[in-house]
Order: C-alpha cells, then sequence, then structure tokens
C-alpha cells in the first residue's frame, strides 16, 4: 500500500468508528459479546467433538462433508468435485488462505470473484485485501472507475453507481453458464449440520443456487448450535459494520428438496441438488486456542496502530494485523509469521481492547516471537544492531 490508498482506508476506518460508536456502548451488543465469548471458548475447549459432530450431521442432511488436513487436501477436494471450467466465489478468507484461486487456475479453471470488492481487486491485479469486510477501501472512486475503464472496456463516469452497475453486468454474464458457487461461512452449528454466511450483495444467495454449492470454512468456525451461529454472526456484523444485522442470512443445511409428489423426496428443485461442505484444518489443530476464537470482524486493524501505518503488509494474505500474524505460523510456518510483520507489532494490546471476544493478541505475539527467536528466525535489522553493539559496543 502507499500512503495514499492508506490514507484513504484511514478516512473509512473514521467513518466506521462514528457509526459503531452508538451501537457498541449500548447494553444488549455487551450482553451478545458476553455470550459469544463464551461460545467460542466453549467451542475451541470441545473443538474435536464439534468436528465429529458436524460430519456426523451434515451426513445426515445430505450434505458431502469433508475435513482437509491443510490447504493442498482442501483445493484438491474442491477441484475434484468440480465439473466446468469456471466455478463463481464469493468472499472468504479460508478460500484466500489456501489460495484455491491459483490452484484453480494452473488447472484451467477460471475463477469469477462475485463480491463488488473482490472483483475490482481481481481486474486490478491486487492480491491482498485492505480490510476483511472492504478488500477495496483503500481505492478511491476515481481509481476504481479507471480499473474498470480498462479492464472492462466500460464507458462509464467516476460515479460509485455507474461502477456497482458495470461491475454487476460483467460478473452476471461471466457466471452466466456457471453450475457451481463456492462459498466461505461465517459460523457452522455441528449438532444441526447448517452453515450461517452473512452477505449483504446478494451474490452469496444467488451462488448457493447453482447446482453445486460448495462451502468452505475453518474448524473453528464450528459452534454447537444454529441459535450459538446466529449470535455470532450478528457480533460480527455490529463490530464489522455498525449495523445491527446484515442484508441478508443464510442457513445451508442441505441440497435444494421437495417432496410433493407422492411423498417422494428429489433433489434440485430451484436450488443446489448437490451440496459439499469442506472443514479445514490447516495448522488450527496446532494453534494457539485463544488465536482460535477470532469471529472476523476486522475491528483490531481499525485501531491498530501498526496497521494504520504500514496498511495490509501487516498480516497474513485474508488474515490481516496482529492475529493474522500468529495464525500465518501455524498456516505456513515460523518463516510467514516473520515476513508477515511478527516484528512490527508494538504490543499495545489495543486489538485486544477493541476485540469483543478479548484474544490476548499482545501475549501470542511476544510467545511467538520468543520461539521464532529461539528457532533462529530473527528480524535483520535486529541482527544489524546486535552486530554493531558487539562490534562498537554501540548500536549506532
Amino acid at each position: 500500500m502507499n500512503d495514499s490508498e492508506i490514507r484513504q482506508y484511514e478516512d473509512f476506518f473514521s467513518e466506521i468508528n462514528e457509526r459503531r460508536l452508538e451501537l457498541l456502548d449500548r447494553p444488549e451488543v455487551a450482553e451478545l459479546a458476553d455470550r459469544v465469548r463464551t461460545i467460542r471458548e466453549s467451542s475451541i475447549e470441545n473443538l474435536n467433538e464439534l468436528i465429529a459432530g458436524a460430519s456426523e450431521r451434515f451426513t445426515e442432511n445430505g450434505v458431502e462433508f469433508h475435513l482437509a488436513a491443510d490447504a493442498d487436501d482442501a483445493c484438491r477436494i474442491i477441484y475434484e468435485s468440480l465439473e466446468g471450467d469456471t466455478i463463481a466465489k464469493s468472499k472468504s478468507n479460508t478460500l484466500s488462505e489456501i489460495g484455491l484461486a491459483d490452484y484453480l487456475r494452473r488447472r484451467g479453471v477460471e475463477v469469477i470473484e462475485t463480491d463488488l470488492g473482490d472483483r475490482i481487486l481481481q481486474l486490478a491485479g491486487i492480491g491482498k485485501p485492505a480490510h476483511p469486510v472492504g478488500p477495496a477501501l483503500h481505492l478511491g472512486v476515481s481509481e476504481i472507475a479507471a480499473i474498470v475503464r480498462d479492464k472492462l472496456e466500460a464507458d462509464i463516469r467516476d460515479d460509485p453507481h455507474e461502477i456497482m452497475e458495470a461491475v454487476r453486468s460483467d460478473i452476471l454474464q461471466s457466471i452466466a453458464e456457471c453450475s457451481a458457487g463456492i462459498t466461505g461461512a461465517n459460523s457452522v452449528a455441528a449438532s444441526d449440520g447448517s452453515a450461517v454466511i452473512v452477505h449483504n450483495e446478494g451474490n452469496v444467495a444467488r451462488l448457493s443456487l447453482m447446482d453445486t454449492h460448495i462451502m468452505v470454512f475453518g474448524v473453528d468456525k464450528l459452534v454447537p448450535q444454529i441459535e450459538d451461529a446466529v449470535s455470532v454472526v450478528k457480533l460480527e456484523t455490529a463490530y464489522a459494520t455498525g449495523t445491527r444485522v446484515p442484508s441478508y442470512i443464510n442457513v445451508i443445511s442441505g441440497p435444494s428438496k421437495t417432496a410433493d409428489i407422492e411423498k417422494m423426496l428429489l433433489t434440485g428443485m430451484y436450488g443446489a441438488s448437490r451440496v459439499i461442505a469442506v472443514a479445514v484444518d490447516n495448522g488450527r489443530s496446532e494453534a494457539y486456542p485463544e488465536a482460535l476464537l477470532c469471529i472476523g470482524c476486522g475491528s483490531c486493524i481499525v485501531s491498530c496502530p501498526v496497521y494504520n501505518t504500514v496498511g495490509n503488509r501487516f498480516g497474513y494474505r485474508g488474515y490481516l494485523g496482529g492475529r493474522g500474524v500468529v495464525m500465518s505460523s501455524f498456516i505456513d510456518g515460523r518463516e510467514a509469521a516473520a515476513e508477515s510483520g511478527l516484528y512490527m507489532c508494538t504490543l499495545c494490546g489495543l486489538c485486544t481492547e477493541k476485540c469483543p471476544v478479548r484474544p490476548p493478541a499482545a501475549e501470542m505475539m511476544d510467545r511467538l516471537r520468543r520461539n521464532c527467536v529461539a528457532a533462529g528466525i530473527r528480524h535483520p535489522s535486529h541482527m544489524r544492531i546486535a552486530a554493531r553493539i558487539l562490534r562498537r559496543g554501540s548500536p549506532l
């Protein structure tokens, strides 16, 4: 990110804070945060049982359930489930984590982003988002319009409505022949075999109605019941956007079906005839349990002084900020954590203070730093300073 892009998203962060201020001070939101914190802590403590329960219940519901050990395993499962050469995709940090888009493109499958912000980044060739719920918020209207004019050959002005209409038309045309849609899931109810997905644009609903709907989520998204999952996504929405609820909350528990003809069960009436759930471990079983508490609202990076200075260099793929750095070490190794900003963090703890579930991010970062130093993974600048001290008796 350059300085102008950082200033752009700082303005956006200011708007979010103003919008959230009154809502987050309400007692019912504080009560919801306490409830969700308890749900998430209990879920992480009982994660193996929830995985087993989810597998059983999804299968009972007619969903093909897979537990992927790592990113390659998840990508392979998804690729082998496809029949066409184009897939429509919604916003998902988990799909970014496993590198699905690149994996599929190398095998001749075109991936069409259907979220407006993600499609803009895809057209521009920008790989890393600026915020979990606002991937392109670091780009101004004139920059986005220029991208759309160049990549789509659209005759539009620097106007948000014209941009939206041009990109929407492009997406709908691109996915017209798609038979498979792939989404993430914000929270997953293990005992019900149900995935809860929130969105505002309506694209997830469209993707879930394709012949095949594939849902991909980290095992840390599991909670016991639908009521718990809805509580999680309500809190996520409040902290992410400053609104009480999103425009859409989809609950997916199985394929489209009807029994209106002699009570014979038929699938694929209007929606998907095949639903696939891929639960991804990818290092989570080895991660610090506290790192798995995150609900994905992005509140931490809004207040993070480091992120507001250096941008999305501080974080790993779609997981931005300190928590993303911590998770990178379990997903991709300690070297990835060092490259993602492990030594940038000031350990100020503002991320924890502003987070509704309050994972001890600074403590985790400090613990990870100690482990990395013990393993010989140090910041190059620190090594140069240490060498000067040894050589000259001074860091200068």
